[in-house]
């Protein structure tokens, strides 16, 4: 810029303007570049959120059911092929020394048909006189013809001498002109509950199987009769689990007339109770009724609201961190994740082998190497994971790494981490609350949603019925035509735990 000049006379005042002016300009610039350097900086905190973001978004995509929990359905054609399951060493099929199973004949045949030649096969004589000299035997086995057995009961009046007329008592099941029995009742609660029929299907196989014409409407009816029959029942299994040493709990989503519930699952060995809330949290485990005033061990994968019950001992579920630790490992500077995984494999397999040997805990030095390990690998994380400011997520704030979350989780619950190494009852994992809830989702998956709170009531406590019978080796359709019956089947108090150490390979043999 080029100054004009100015007299001296007037310099003094002129200039001063000039300054001032100049001063004016310099402090806008000023003020303008430190509101760019703002604008810059916020928007490289919305731009390291956003890859942050994006990088979850990419790494959820990239997850499949090894690495995540989600369900092996999801995996779709590109399986994984890789399992955590040890191999065994035997060829597939029969095993040499095994009994084996076959169809084997029966020496009273309900039915015997005889095949006689009628002619000589060689010079064509009448056989019909000739004498038998021996006899194939072939059996086949087969279902007999299918109908309803319809039963009349009469009532009778009597007239007494005096002139009263008594008339017989009809069974208390019996209270209709026509109706269905309790052999098609309890065959209607095993195939709408055991076997996962929708009821329309399940109407079209009685019709075509028994030629019973039942509408699906009281097909419902019938399930929902059956599961008022299991109040007693229910509340049995409540109280026994609460008494129980280990306890596994979990839950899962599920449409209930057409908004989103909670199946919440609590389970041992030998029991199973399935409940359903709108809730997923403490409101909804205090209806279920089993952890409030639980004092054993709850093993559960970590959900915020399962460390609400402080009168219970808490084992987390490994099958969730090796899945998180494989997808941690596959991340470039987290090698701990590898090392971590491997110790927790070492670790089970330390416990199996003190199991298979009859001792009920390890021997301290193998413990105390073990703990040695977990604790390395733990600082390992810490370095190549340093603090990077508060966990929750704020706006303009990147979220904590997944590597982040699972090494604090692994550092402050090492005690319910490593849980199954101290105390022989608790297993590795929590897939035995999985199995069982596996089931609920096969329904879901078949039949979408409930449409009402009291079908989805109806099929979970039936559900969980079934699921207690087969575990104590109770035949399914006996069990429910009993409570069809009026006289439900009710499981004997178990006193050998929720776990038998012998059994924990069968719980682990992979995630």
């Amino acid at each position: 810029m080029v100054w004009p000049l100015v007299p001296m006379s007037a310099a003094g005042p002129e200039l001063a303007a000039m300054v001032a002016v100049q001063a004016a300009t310099i402090a806008r610039q000023a003020a303008g570049i430190t509101a760019l350097e703002a604008t810059v900086a916020a928007q490289a905190e919305v731009i390291a959120a956003q890859a942050a973001r994006i990088g979850e978004l990419e790494a959820r995509l990239a997850t499949t059911s090894r690495t995540s929990s989600k369900p092996p359905s999801s995996d779709g054609y590109a399986k994984p092929t890789r399992s955590r399951r040890e191999g065994s060493g035997r060829r597939p099929g029969k095993q040499p020394g095994a009994p084996g199973a076959h169809l084997a004949r029966v020496g009273e045949p309900d039915e015997v048909v005889v095949h006689a030649p009628e002619r000589c096969g060689a010079c064509g004589a009448d056989l019909a006189g000739a004498p038998v000299v021996g006899v194939e035997a072939r059996q086949v086995f087969d279902l007999p013809p299918m109908r309803l057995v319809a039963t009349e009961h009469r009532g009778e009046r009597r007239r007494c001498a005096c002139g009263q007329v008594t008339v017989g008592a009809f069974p208390g099941a019996v209270r209709a002109p026509a109706q269905y029995g309790p052999g098609v009742r309890a065959l209607v609660a095993y195939l709408c509950c055991h076997q996962h029929l929708p009821y329309d299907r399940c109407a079209q196989l009685l019709a075509d199987c028994l030629g019973a014409p039942v509408a699906a409407g009281s097909l419902a009816a019938m399930v929902a009769e059956c599961a008022g029959g299991l109040d007693g029942v229910l509340a049995t299994i409540r109280e026994q689990l609460k008494a129980a040493p280990v306890v596994h709990v979990d839950e899962t989503g599920a449409r209930v007339a057409g908004r989103l519930h909670w199946v919440h699952s609590a389970s041992t060995d030998e029991l199973t109770l399935y409940t359903v809330h709108a809730k997923r949290g403490v409101a909804a485990m205090d209806a279920a009724g089993v952890l409030p005033g639980f004092a054993g061990v709850a093993v559960h994968d970590g959900w915020a609201p399962y460390w609400r019950y402080q009168a219970a001992t808490h084992a987390l579920c490994n099958a969730h961190h090796l899945r998180e630790l494989e997808a941690v490992a596959e991340t470039p500077g987290q090698g701990w994740a590898a090392g971590m995984a491997e110790l927790l494999v070492d670790a089970k397999r330390a416990v199996q082998r003190a199991v298979d040997a009859g001792a009920d805990g390890l021997e301290p030095a193998v413990a105390a190497r073990l703990r040695q390990r977990y604790d390395r690998l733990l600082a390992d994380g810490h370095r190549a994971n340093p603090p990077q400011g508060p966990a929750p997520r704020r706006r303009g704030r990147a979220p904590r790494s997944k590597a982040a979350n699972l090494l604090a989780r692994l550092d402050a619950r090492r005690d319910q981490v490593l849980r199954f190494v101290t105390d022989f009852r608790v297993p590795f994992d929590n897939n035995l609350a999985e199995r069982d809830l596996r089931m609920v989702k096969l329904q879901q998956k078949i039949s979408g949603c409930w449409r009402s709170a009291a079908g989805a009531e109806a099929f979970l406590a039936i559900r969980g019925y079934i699921s207690t019978a087969r575990k104590q080796r109770v035949g399914v359709l006996g069990a429910l035509r009993r409570v069809v019956e009026g006289n439900p089947w009710v499981p004997a108090a178990v006193t050998s735990g929720a776990h038998r150490a012998g059994a924990l390979v069968a719980h682990t043999g992979g995630p």
